[in-house]
């Protein structure tokens, strides 16, 4: 029987489906091609007609859900008007929102916070540092424009800037996951980027409250 695409792509899903289980509650290392075989209900030569080795198979998983794209920060850019200060915090606080509430992301970010990088899995490294690369230029070209817009403190760079607020998001989310989410992600984490921004913002019109002697 000739299988359709449809029939191949459905297949593929199952068993990412099936490798986000194991890896989840054995870790990537320890996982075997058998192990995601037996959970999906398909054959090993299944798996390996769709990914080429475990390495594969798990940047696949990595990539299926992603993080926000630079590109809807350029686009919100691009918009007449538009704030980037403002947009950056909005999108970062819906990030949170969206990944408090969302189980999967959840437990791939948990498998890629557990996993041991050394041997087969060494390239994932690259590949996260690459797409990290990518996510950290969309974020300076927002901070330059509010610098360029006097929206940028001066004693923030729009490098600075972008890596505080990269390792703020991954700060919150790592001890978030890995110690028993103890505090409420998305009400605390965009309070501390309420703060974040605050201090990015010049504080324009700021003087001090000087009171006139009282007269005798």
């Amino acid at each position: 029987m000739r299988r359709t695409k449809a029939d191949a792509e459905a297949t593929r899903q199952q068993i990412l489906s099936a490798a986000e289980r194991v890896f989840y509650e054995k870790g990537v290392s320890t996982a075997t091609m058998e192990d995601v075989a037996h959970v999906a209900g398909v054959t090993r030569g299944a798996i390996y007609w769709h990914f080429q080795n475990k390495t594969d198979l798990f940047l696949a998983l990595y990539k299926s859900v992603p993080l926000p794209q630079e590109d809807m920060i350029d686009r919100g850019l691009e918009a007449p008007g538009s704030d980037a200060l403002a947009l950056v915090e909005s999108m970062a606080g819906d990030w949170l929102d969206h990944f408090s509430r969302d189980e999967q992301r959840q437990r791939i970010l948990t498998i890629l916070l557990r996993c041991d990088y050394s041997g087969e899995l060494s390239g994932m490294l690259d590949e996260q540092q690459r797409m990290d690369d990518q996510h950290m230029r969309a974020l300076e070209l927002a901070f330059a424009r509010a610098a360029s817009e006097g929206q940028l403190t001066p004693c923030w760079t729009p490098s600075s800037a972008a890596s505080a607020l990269r390792w703020m998001m991954k700060g919150l989310c790592t001890e978030w996951l890995l110690f028993g989410r103890r505090f409420d992600l998305a009400a605390q984490g965009k309070e501390g980027l309420k703060r974040l921004f605050s201090s990015f913002t010049p504080q324009r019109g700021a003087v001090a409250d000087v009171r006139s002697p009282e007269l005798p």
